[in-house]
Order: structure tokens, then C-alpha cells, then sequence
């Protein structure tokens, strides 16, 4: 992993992660966990304000990227619940069958190099009645969008860390094993479209 990396991509993902809109969408979806939460990407932690303490008994934030949850760790200070960090070296879970109510994932889904193989990893950690709740960006439904998330995805990819454009989320969590529910969808205020249409909702294991 070299110096950008290590040192860039990070401040440059919390600064693109953080902006009003996506705080707005974070705001929908984070409220709805509950119990021991594990939280898929957790990054820089700014999901973290957004749970209900009234609702959540700890939340396990899961991410490859070390120098990522080091600022998540300095955002968990005021937090009234447990937050544990595991930076897992593969792309398997580390966690037991069965062991968590909820699965938290926002922009997320876009970057994990094999999605469905991920999404069948997190339908098996969940206990029964447990759901998959979401939030991402993704392809988008007007052909002149999709064809420049088509083209500028491979750039892309380099300069914001594996992220994808054009991944139908729908698609991608129904091929993990999951039964969608209500599934909402917008482009995002003051952000350019093809980076901006996202999709939100929750599902449950198939």
C-alpha cells in the first residue's frame, strides 16, 4: 500500500463521504439498527453520530483499511455504546454464524471486490430475523448517465480506491441471498450524477 494510499485516499474519502447529501442519507438509513450491529466499511466512522443509543448494544465496524479506523477511533469518544474494530485480512467475516441482529452497509458495496461474495458473508453472520440495511450509490436509470459511469469507472477506481460507479445494487444484495424490501431511490442534491444516484432500503436473508 503506498504513501497516497496510506495517507490521502483516506482524508479524501471522509471529505467525499461526508458531504451534506450523503450525511441527509445517512441519516434515513443508520436509525434503523438495532441490537449488536456489524457494520461492513465503517471507514472513518461518520455513521457513527447516527445511531440510536436507544436501540443499538454495540456496533463491530469492520474494515480492511487500518489508517481508516484510526480516525473512526477518534470519532468514538462520545458515543454511548460499545464500538469494537476489526480489520479483517481477507474477505471473510470473522465473526460466528448467526451473530448479529443487524448488517450496516453504506457506500460500501461499490468498492468491495467481490460484492455478492460478500453480501452471502453477511446473510450468514446475521441471526435469524436479522436484515441487511443499506444505502449506496450506484447505476443509474438514464442511459446518458449510465454510459459516463461506464466510462469513467476505470479511472475512478484508481483515484478513489476501488470504487465503482455503475453496480446495480438491487441486483448485486438479491444474488447475495437476500429478499429486498422497500427499495427507494434519488439523485443526490449538488452531487454530479454520475457519482449520485443512490439506492436505500432493507432486506432480509432469502
Amino acid at each position: 500500500m503506498g504513501f497516497y494510499s496510506r495517507h490521502i485516499l483516506p482524508r479524501l474519502i471522509d471529505r467525499g463521504c461526508g458531504t451534506k447529501p450523503v450525511r441527509k442519507q445517512r441519516e434515513k438509513v443508520v436509525p434503523l439498527a438495532a441490537g449488536r450491529v456489524l457494520e461492513i466499511g465503517i471507514g472513518t466512522g461518520l455513521n457513527l453520530p447516527f445511531y440510536d443509543p436507544a436501540k443499538v448494544d454495540c456496533v463491530i465496524g469492520l474494515d480492511p483499511a487500518r489508517e481508516m479506523l484510526l480516525i473512526a477511533q477518534s470519532r468514538d469518544k462520545d458515543v454511548p455504546f460499545r464500538v469494537d474494530y476489526v480489520a479483517p485480512e481477507g474477505s471473510e467475516i470473522p465473526l460466528d454464524d448467526g451473530s448479529v441482529d443487524t448488517v450496516l452497509i453504506t457506500y460500501t458495496l461499490c468498492t468491495i471486490p467481490e460484492p455478492v461474495s460478500a453480501l452471502d458473508a453477511m446473510r450468514r453472520v446475521l441471526k435469524p430475523g436479522g436484515r441487511l440495511i443499506f444505502c449506496e450509490h450506484g447505476k443509474a436509470p438514464d442511459v446518458a448517465v449510465e454510459r459516463w459511469q461506464h466510462r469513467l469507472t476505470p479511472l475512478w477506481r484508481i483515484i478513489a480506491g476501488g470504487c465503482c460507479l455503475d453496480r446495480d445494487i438491487p441486483v448485486l444484495i438479491t444474488q447475495g441471498g437476500f429478499r429486498l424490501g422497500k427499495v427507494e431511490t434519488m439523485y443526490l442534491p449538488k452531487t454530479p450524477g454520475f457519482a449520485g444516484f443512490n439506492y436505500w432500503g432493507t432486506a432480509v436473508p432469502s
